[in-house]
């Protein structure tokens, strides 16, 4: 238990983090009319199921373009 207190200065940070960009790119797949590659149900998915990589993907790859 000890060696987690070592850990939390480090790990509260990249949680809040990955929480922030899981929920900010999740109401952007629920909020964008089309994509590149795939569907709505598709991107949720991968956003939340993928973590860090899934946000990542989704923004390089399966936003379509803004009308």
């Amino acid at each position: 238990m000890n060696q987690l207190a070592d850990y939390l200065p480090f790990l509260i940070p990249l949680v809040v983090a990955q929480l922030g960009l899981a929920i900010f790119s999740v109401i952007h797949v629920l909020k964008h009319p089309q994509y590149r590659f795939g569907n709505k149900a598709l991107w949720v998915v991968v956003v939340l199921v993928f973590q860090f990589i899934g946000p990542a993907v989704y923004f390089l790859f399966g936003r379509g373009d803004q009308e």
